[in-house]
């Protein structure tokens, strides 16, 4: 897997430099017209390469043939869900407001920091000490509002000095 993920994505033995300014891509197979390599600057190098980067969130895996999404056979190939009961339909949520449990979660494109945070240092950093959730109340931004904030709070409102770096330890040995 990790050779697969280092892999680049032209091999090396087959680019090389003819000037400062042009680059020789031999191809595996000559093309019908006889071609067997391809020249390009740097630039449209970097252009066509560019274009092999999928999107963001884009599904990278296409599906042919009675896989397709919109293929006349696929109810035949891929299984169907299993259907509820009609009793389990019909039964309200104990909380109108809350989502009921059996339900899939909301899927999410963002994980927000916090909750990137716990599963990492699992930490929460969104709980007090006295286990009420914490909430954002203000951006603050300009210096003078900072400034005015930290004093407010009894706290240092200028940079510490930097300390100059100390020795590393001297190990104490013993010559027999």
């Amino acid at each position: 897997m990790c050779r697969y993920i280092l892999r680049p994505p032209l091999a090396n033995h087959r680019l090389r430099w003819l000037s400062n300014s042009e680059l020789a891509f031999k191809l595996k197979r000559a093309w019908s017209d006889g071609t067997t390599h391809v020249i390009f600057s740097p630039h449209e190098l970097l252009e066509r390469l560019a274009t092999s980067v999928p999107p963001r969130r884009a599904n990278v895996i296409r599906d042919h043939g009675v896989l397709a999404p919109n293929a006349a056979w696929r109810q035949q190939i891929v299984p169907t869900p299993p259907e509820t009961s009609s009793t389990e339909e019909q039964l309200p949520s104990p909380h109108p407001a809350e989502p009921r449990l059996d339900s899939p979660p909301a899927r999410r494109h963002r994980i927000p920091w916090a909750e990137l945070f716990k599963r990492v240092f699992k930490e929460e950093v969104d709980r007090c000490d006295c286990g009420g959730r914490l909430r954002l109340v203000a951006f603050l931004t300009e210096t003078v509002s900072i400034q005015r904030y930290l004093e407010g709070m009894g706290l240092p409102s200028s940079a510490p000095e930097i300390a100059p770096a100390r020795a590393p330890p001297q190990l104490d040995i013993e010559w027999y």
